[in-house]
């Protein structure tokens, strides 16, 4: 049997854009993704503070440093700039990893998007 668990989180970033019209996704500041060890393409969970909507999405690295949050193609109808969402990721592991399993949560300035601590 296996179970998933919460592999890494970015709590709290601000949206900084929404393109309606691209194909989907999100696109995160590969300085983010690094930091919470998700990579591109990895299935990412959304959750809006704002609206407290929850959508699930793939990634795409954004500009190091840019502090880049954009939601793209239909995830835009679902934010808007300036909302506070919080990314998560989830790994498959069997109970007997999950129990020592260390998630990767990290805790940018909502102001800037940028990595200010990280918690293992």
């Amino acid at each position: 049997m296996y179970i998933q668990v919460m592999k890494s989180k970015i709590h709290r970033v601000t949206v900084t854009d929404a393109n309606l019209n691209y194909i989907g996704s999100i696109t995160i500041d590969q300085d983010l993704m690094d930091a919470a060890g998700i990579i591109e393409g990895e299935r990412v969970y959304i959750v809006d503070v704002n609206n407290g909507e929850r959508l699930d999405t793939y990634t795409i690295a954004g500009e190091r440093g840019s502090g880049t949050i954009c939601l793209n193609g239909a995830a835009a109808r679902k934010v808007e700039v300036g909302d506070i969402v919080i990314i998560m990721a989830y790994a498959i592991v069997t109970p007997e990893e999950g129990r020592n399993f260390k998630q990767q949560i990290v805790f940018p300035d909502t102001a800037t998007n940028r990595l200010i601590k990280k918690k293992k």
